[in-house]
């Protein structure tokens, strides 16, 4: 296939924003991925390399990029732009105040690489989109970025956590598992309570302080989903 054939060249680009993505992929799952055989994926991956782009392999694991190699930005399509902006307006209404300053400057940045053309359609979007005032924009937390953290870099954290009715408040140390998005629209962080020996589930809403403590924990074997369905059971048997 010639190199300056168009498929090949939006494959190729394709293959590499992937690996800036994923910390480690298989041969295969590029394959399956675009849509062509693993021998067509070797060859793109020798392109890359060729172009000079530092592509680590790993026997058995798969590919990655050299820690530290950044690509340009990539332009986004005028959807994927759009997409963005709209949920943008759904999260500026979360309890949450970390979160929403977070992906506020993540749509800013998105906004530095659209075309001017796109960026005055983005604008309009962001205009004529309202959402219902039912919906509460109070804030009543602004922890998510930092147990976010904590749980991608597995740190122990270290909780001020007050009851239901506000009287009783006790301190934690916490092992971040996973977060989880209640019905009444409020974040809640599931951890391995060190006072309790035993997985919780501590609503964002009521955790008065937080710090994240140097010690790094050892990541729990068990997988969200086992948790979920272990809950799931709980709540079933009679």
């Amino acid at each position: 296939m010639n190199s300056s054939d168009p498929t090949r060249i939006a494959r190729i680009t394709a293959i590499l924003i992937h690996l800036q993505t994923k910390s480690m992929v298989t041969s295969t799952l590029l394959a399956e991925k675009m849509g062509v055989s693993v021998r067509t994926i070797y060859r793109d991956i020798k392109t890359l390399e060729m172009a000079g782009v530092p592509i680590v392999v790993v026997d058995g694991k798969g590919y990655s990029l050299l820690e530290g190699f950044k690509v340009p930005p990539v332009m986004f399509t005028e959807a994927e732009a759009n997409a963005l902006i709209t949920i943008e307006q759904l999260v500026k209404k979360n309890k949450d105040s970390s979160l929403v300053y977070s992906y506020s400057e993540a749509v800013n940045k998105v906004k530095v690489v659209l075309s001017y053309a796109a960026k005055d359609k983005a604008d309009l979007l962001s205009n004529r989109i309202a959402l219902s005032p039912v919906i509460s924009q109070t804030n009543s937390s602004n922890s998510l970025t930092e147990i976010q953290f904590a749980l991608t870099n597995f740190n122990l954290l270290k909780i001020s956590y007050q009851s239901e009715n506000a009287v009783i408040q006790t301190e934690r140390f916490i092992e971040p598992f996973a977060m989880y998005y209640t019905l009444d629209e409020s974040w809640a962080l599931i951890a391995f309570c060190r006072l309790r020996k035993d997985f919780r589930m501590f609503r964002l809403d009521r955790i008065v302080k937080i710090a994240i403590q140097n010690e790094v924990f050892e990541p729990h074997e068990m997988t969200l989903q086992q948790y979920l369905s272990e809950k799931r059971k709980k709540f079933q048997d009679p």
